[in-house]
């Protein structure tokens, strides 16, 4: 199974996410343990009240655990997968939440850990963590003996049309498909030999080449969304600002909503995935 995890704050927010039953038929809050309080609010509350007698702003991991879609994983397995991960990561030990997820069927996870060890009162140190995880997924699929994703094998075989959590959640506040997008973006990329005509691709579906607040090259639409080109497209920054040129010659992101409000709405749709 993918295993998927990164360190935050704002326990709130995230409490009320994993409880959100609209993207879900079925929630069911599997363990709190180790906390003081026996649900997610109160658990998330009472490590971010510890977490303020230290300097660590994302004193919570958060891991999720999505099987393929083909397979039903059983309980205990996700209980073994957490437990692994657990010791994988240096978190032994710590307070934890599991919840678990079903839709159409199909159940997937997600655990939180606090990262405030309270004995020495300092945030737990996770260095490598991503490729500790991508290490414990690849064995995982190896033993269950399930289709190993590509990716797992070789870095540069991965479908360019994956999109990480972040460009997924951007896609779906749009309604659009996010494979789609990718595909809108990455065929402007490609079609382009300059600055000139990455701007007139982008200008006839809608998006305007902006600079970004960090000066760097972005996408903006009608409604004043923010679209990392470097993401959507797949190319390093740098190799995105050599073909843009100069990038003080870009309006700001206010000014670019602006233009992008002059384009017809029917252009603003992305292409069929095929262009």
């Amino acid at each position: 199974m993918i295993l998927e995890g990164n360190t935050r704050g704002f326990g709130a927010e995230l409490a009320r996410h994993l409880l959100n039953p609209r993207d879900n038929d079925h929630v069911t809050v599997h363990g709190v343990e180790g906390f003081v309080a026996d649900d997610l609010f109160g658990a998330f509350a009472e490590a971010e009240a510890i977490a303020q007698a230290t300097q660590c702003q994302k004193y919570l991991f958060s891991l999720s655990l999505n099987p393929p879609q083909d397979q039903p994983v059983s309980v205990d397995l996700f209980e073994a997968t957490i437990t692994e991960a657990e010791q994988e990561l240096g978190l032994v030990g710590q307070p934890r939440a599991i919840v678990f997820h079903e839709k159409n069927g199909r159940r997937h996870a997600h655990v939180v850990w606090s990262r405030i060890d309270v004995a020495s009162m300092t945030a737990i140190n996770m260095p490598h963590y991503k490729r500790k995880l991508t290490r414990q997924a690849h064995q995982i699929y190896l033993k269950q003996g399930w289709d190993v994703p590509k990716g797992f094998e070789r870095f540069e075989e991965r479908d360019p049309l994956n999109t990480s959590r972040q460009e997924a959640q951007q896609a779906k506040r749009t309604g659009l498909d996010r494979a789609v997008l990718k595909a809108m973006f990455q065929g402007c990329w490609e079609q382009s030999d300059s600055g000139t005509t990455f701007t007139a691709a982008l200008q006839s579906r809608g998006y305007v080449l902006a600079r970004g607040t960090r000066r760097g090259v972005v996408a903006v639409d009608a409604e004043g969304k923010v679209w990392s080109l470097s993401r959507w497209c797949g190319v390093k920054p740098r190799e995105l600002a050599r073909k843009v040129g100069d990038l003080d010659r870009l309006p700001d992101v206010d000014a670019a909503t602006a233009l992008a409000r002059g384009a017809p709405s029917s252009d603003r749709a992305p292409p069929d995935p095929a262009f």
